[in-house]
């Protein structure tokens, strides 16, 4: 049951971070608007894929899971 029990902290982690960076997204103006996030504008349509945002997010991640790891 140990191995399940730290699965469930990590996924605790995580969410409780996400939702602390969605609190903070107003204060943090950067998060979104980073160079390479693409944004498309037409008359009627907005794309916008936060591409430089989610490898950030990832490399962030990462680093932190090989932390907890070792």
């Amino acid at each position: 049951m140990a191995p399940f029990g730290k699965i469930l902290l990590v996924a605790g982690l995580v969410l409780a971070g996400i939702g602390l960076l969605l609190v903070l997204s107003d204060k943090i103006g950067w998060i979104g608007k980073l160079p390479g996030d693409i944004i498309i504008k037409r008359e009627n349509f907005t794309f916008y894929f936060p591409l430089a945002t989610c490898i950030l997010i990832s490399v962030v991640l990462t680093l932190l899971f090989w932390l907890f790891r070792k």
